[in-house]
């Protein structure tokens, strides 16, 4: 009896499902590999270069935004790091890495303290 029910549920060649060959198997990973690249990959790259177009035109009096969340003016830069002056008489070096974006030149004088600012 042990025999019959291995028999049983063992296929043989003639009653297989073929597997259709490679290139439909390969299909569906090509076309994943396609969106991901549009979605994912393509985006991030053109981000990155946008990033360091900006690093690269960086210059003394430009104010900046870090991803620290901190506001200044540029006073000194180096390949790595540059000196933010951040209030007078006080500066900060950071990461050249970590500014997230110019707010403009260092003409523009800071918007004047509203009343709830200066409590």
């Amino acid at each position: 009896m042990f025999f019959e029910v291995a028999h049983a549920m063992g296929t043989g060649a003639e009653g297989g499902v073929s597997s259709g060959g490679g290139l439909g198997a390969l299909l569906p990973l090509v076309i994943m590999f396609v969106i991901f690249y549009f979605l994912l990959i393509r985006p991030q790259q053109k981000k990155q270069k946008a990033h360091q177009q900006l690093l690269g035109n960086l210059r003394k009096g430009d104010r900046v935004l870090t991803n620290g969340g901190l506001y200044g003016t540029v006073t000194g830069l180096t390949d790595t790091e540059l000196t933010l002056e951040i209030a007078p008489k006080i500066r900060v070096k950071v990461a050249r890495g970590y500014v997230a974006s110019i707010q403009g030149g260092g003409s523009a004088a800071p918007a004047p303290a509203t009343p709830a600012e200066e409590k």
